[in-house]
């Protein structure tokens, strides 16, 4: 868990990347800074850091099995080594980052790179490189007291609460590619953009990375496989979505054996859940494990992407959450509907 309590910003740079592929210009500053007023420094931690809340950690892949062939892997490290590096390793960066915005879905923007001191994880504390770029700029109205009357002027510049793309490095794991946080809150074609061609990075293999994926084959084979087109009630796809997701809730340790004889339970849908976690490993080029540790942060992320609404033509949306035994589907001939009936004990 990411604890940013005591973390200071040490140093920052901050250039300005322009869109390569529309004839923009990279402009370096000319030096690193560290602002003297307490407030803005404030600001500046919580733009850069609060953003960051998960617990899904990337890693710099290789290129050509070498760390140091990854530009932003070695120009980190550098940093690392020696932080009065930090400006010369920037512009290393902003060079980097200029060379791929060369699509013309990519916006031009401020690019900072940041040292921190003190940030702590699970290993204890460590120092961090931050590269961060603000691309969306705000407009504001500033009140101006003119004498005795008010007057307003329009100012554009940075929302701190909106960080549009972030990275955050820390000093641990060095020799196998560093613990990376990202942040994108872009589309998903710029987030190749910003992970993979600008960072070069890929995700751990961890406990997170296990639980998340699982989910996500959960809630994929509900969609894909367990549906209605294979004369399976929308009610029985919910109660299979609930029923997994209550599994990940309750257990500290994720057993396969045992999630498919208390979740997926029938041995025709097993053969079908096992097919489709075989096809969902080759598609996403991973390899899900049969054990590990259950992480409640990735349970939390993903269980906002499981509906729980049957929607019952534009009249009623049923909520469940409980059993499949206490709601039983059937059809009325004489009004020529179908109809839920649903069982209780107390209405709130």
């Amino acid at each position: 868990m990411m604890n940013f309590d005591t973390c200071e910003i040490n140093n920052i740079v901050i250039h300005d990347i322009g869109n390569k592929y529309e004839d923009g210009q990279i402009r370096l500053s000319e030096s690193c800074f560290l602002p003297d007023d307490a407030d803005v420094h404030n600001l500046l931690k919580s733009y850069f850091l609060s953003p960051f809340k998960k617990d899904a950690y990337y890693r710099f892949a290789p290129v050509e099995d070498d760390l140091y062939n990854n530009l932003v892997y070695s120009t980190v490290s550098s940093v690392f080594e020696d932080e009065s590096n930090l400006y010369e390793a920037s512009v290393n960066i902003a060079q980097h980052l200029f060379d791929q915005s060369n699509h013309p879905n990519i916006k031009a923007g401020e690019l900072y790179m940041v040292h921190f001191k003190n940030c702590v994880l699970e290993e204890g504390p460590c120092d961090a490189v931050g590269i961060f770029k603000s691309e969306t700029k705000d407009t504001f109205l500033k009140i101006i007291l003119n004498e005795n009357s008010y007057q307003l002027e329009s100012e554009r510049g940075i929302n701190i609460k909106k960080l549009d793309k972030a990275c955050l490095v820390f000093n641990v794991d060095g020799e196998n590619g560093y613990r990376v946080s990202i942040l994108d809150k872009t589309n998903s074609s710029e987030a190749v953009y910003w992970t993979t061609d600008f960072l070069g990075l890929e995700q751990c293999d961890d406990n997170y990375f296990q639980t998340s994926n699982y989910l996500k084959l959960c809630k994929d084979f509900v969609q894909e496989v367990y549906n209605q087109e294979n004369d399976i009630p929308k009610a029985d796809q919910i109660d299979m979505l609930n029923r997994s997701i209550d599994y990940f809730k309750k257990a500290d340790v994720f057993n396969e054996n045992l999630f498919k004889d208390e979740v997926v339970n029938d041995p025709q849908i097993i053969n079908a859940f096992e097919d489709f976690k075989n096809y969902y490993e080759e598609k996403n080029e991973l390899s899900l494990k049969d054990q590990f540790d259950v992480s409640n942060s990735a349970v939390k992320d993903e269980k906002r992407f499981f509906k729980h609404i049957l929607k019952l033509d534009k009249n009623f949306h049923v909520y469940i959450h409980g059993q499949k035994k206490y709601i039983e589907k059937g059809y009325d001939s004489a009004r020529d509907m179908n109809y839920y009936k649903l069982y209780f004990r107390e209405e709130n």
